[in-house]
């Protein structure tokens, strides 16, 4: 074989690397920038969640300064005032520790009721499978949003009321995720060696098939909990959600319609920039968790 046969035959296509290649550094370089970027946002965000309404006090959550109305941002009020004369950025901040209490309580009780669910219904299987998926699929079948209205409209001004409209209508997805891994995982040596074994389904269920499931429902919690904040943010909006004098991101946006409207924008620019820094940083670090979690379910289904 000469030369050029040789060079011919290390010929690859365009867009594929060799196995070494930089195509995974780069990968992982991009994965721990985003993560780094991630924690970036959320630690000054945290700490400004915990810290400036204690410092602001009443003047993020009740008293009203008249003589401060819509003040432009200023050495005074770094994100100006509202209608109502409070520091802005102080109020986002109270509203935000207020939304995302909602928020990861929905969280957590949609992802424990899907996890339920949907092991139970994977690990019965036959017809027992088949009505709750079909109970699923009804469910999913009503538009979350007009759902959720339905729910506050009955309960008006309840935050209890909220967090129901919020997880009664968000558990479908974690049940398919889980549903599908039980299904998986059913099949694998060791669940029919516990079932040789004498081992019940009740067994299988709480000492195999949970456990398993556990980082799938984790990185769901996690997925849900933007997505729970968005919510509350819209019910509020819509004047369905948390009563006014509760500061939360979705009132204040609420609020904010009608300043905007006369050139008041900064009324509506702490809210809005810190839902959009929990998304942007809570889907950075999912997505290295999941990048993370995948490979491994992937080794241990091979085994």
């Amino acid at each position: 074989m000469n030369e050029q046969t040789a060079r011919a035959g290390e010929w690859r296509p365009a867009g594929r690397r060799r196995p070494g290649g930089t195509a995974r550094p780069r990968a992982a370089a991009s994965a721990r920038i985003r993560v780094i970027a991630a924690v970036a946002v959320l630690v000054p965000l945290a700490a400004a969640i915990v810290v400036l309404p204690w410092f602001a006090g009443d003047a993020a959550t009740g008293t009203v300064d008249y003589d401060a109305v819509r003040e432009a941002p200023g050495p005074g009020h770094w994100f100006g005032t509202d209608d109502a004369g409070r520091d802005v950025l102080a109020r986002a901040a109270a509203g935000a520790r207020v939304s995302l209490i909602v928020a990861v309580t929905c969280a957590l009780v949609a992802t424990v009721l899907g996890t339920l669910v949907g092991a139970a219904s994977g690990a019965a299987g036959g017809l027992v499978d088949a009505i709750v998926m079909r109970l699923v699929d009804g469910v999913n079948a009503v538009p979350h949003l007009l759902l959720g209205i339905l729910i506050v409209a009955l309960y008006r001004g309840s935050l209890w009321a909220v967090i129901a409209s919020i997880a009664l209508t968000h558990w479908t997805t974690v049940a398919r995720i889980v549903r599908a891994e039980v299904l998986s995982l059913r099949s694998r040596p060791y669940i029919d060696a516990a079932i040789s074994g004498g081992a019940s389904r009740r067994t299988v269920l709480f000492r195999h098939l949970l456990p398993a499931v556990a980082p799938q429902s984790a990185l769901a919690a996690v997925l849900l909990l933007p997505h729970a904040v968005w919510h509350e943010t819209a019910l509020s909006f819509l004047g369905l959600g948390l009563p006014p004098h509760l500061a939360s991101l979705g009132t204040m946006v609420a609020d904010s319609r009608d300043d905007v409207l006369i050139g008041a924008w900064w009324t509506i620019a702490a809210p809005a920039g810190i839902l959009i820094a929990i998304t942007l940083a809570v889907a950075g670090l999912a997505g290295r968790w999941r990048d993370r979690l995948v490979p491994r379910r992937r080794s241990e289904l091979a085994l």
